[in-house]
């Protein structure tokens, strides 16, 4: 019996676009910083206009470059006379900035019991503040067992005395929710003047 494996790594998305011969319209809208040197080849001014793609296709073999169709749902579809790895390089290396600049959100979880005493809360309000204070955001809740179920007031009081020790450090997302046996709140943090 053959074994499978078992790769954590995911696929690489491919990314794919139209080039050169593939494109099969009869037109295209050519759009591109280089269009003075292909102006040249024309032996005309190209402006970003709509153009017979034979005559766009012709333009980019006179030129050495491939003809890259960088949006095929517009109407005609949008096309660039550049060289397709360049091309390719510049994308991946424009999504990984995005990627870089998108702010990645950290939530810390902090557990009570409904009857959790004082040593216990301050314990779990030093590390709340903590974590509020490095940016992530809090996820406070109360765990109901068994028959503790009954006690849904303690929970709610101690989640709301929770949220007043925590004033200057965060601000409350919404009131304590019941969820099942859970009782949470979410605090993110309070936002540093800089």
């Amino acid at each position: 019996m053959a074994k499978r494996s078992r790769s954590n790594k995911r696929p690489e998305r491919k990314i794919f676009f139209r080039t050169n011969r593939q494109i099969r319209v009869p037109e295209v809208r050519l759009v591109g910083d280089n269009l003075n040197e292909v102006s040249q080849v024309a032996g005309r001014e190209v402006k970003p206009d709509i153009y017979p793609t034979a005559q766009v296709q012709r333009w980019a073999d006179e030129l050495d470059l491939d003809l890259v169709e960088i949006s095929p749902n517009a109407s005609p579809p949008v096309v660039k006379i550049i060289d397709y790895n360049k091309f390719l390089y510049e994308k991946k290396r424009k999504e990984k900035e995005m990627k870089a600049k998108t702010a990645k959100t950290v939530i810390k979880e902090i557990r009570f019991g409904p009857n959790t005493d004082e040593h216990d809360f301050n314990f779990k309000l030093k590390h709340a503040k903590e974590f509020l204070e490095k940016g992530a955001k809090v996820k406070a809740y109360v765990h109901f067992k068994g028959r503790t179920i009954v006690f849904k007031e303690r929970g709610e009081l101690l989640l709301l005395r929770f949220i007043k020790e925590l004033e200057g450090y965060g601000t409350v997302e919404s009131l304590p929710q019941m969820m099942g046996r859970r009782m949470s709140v979410m605090i993110s943090p309070v936002k540093k003047k800089k």
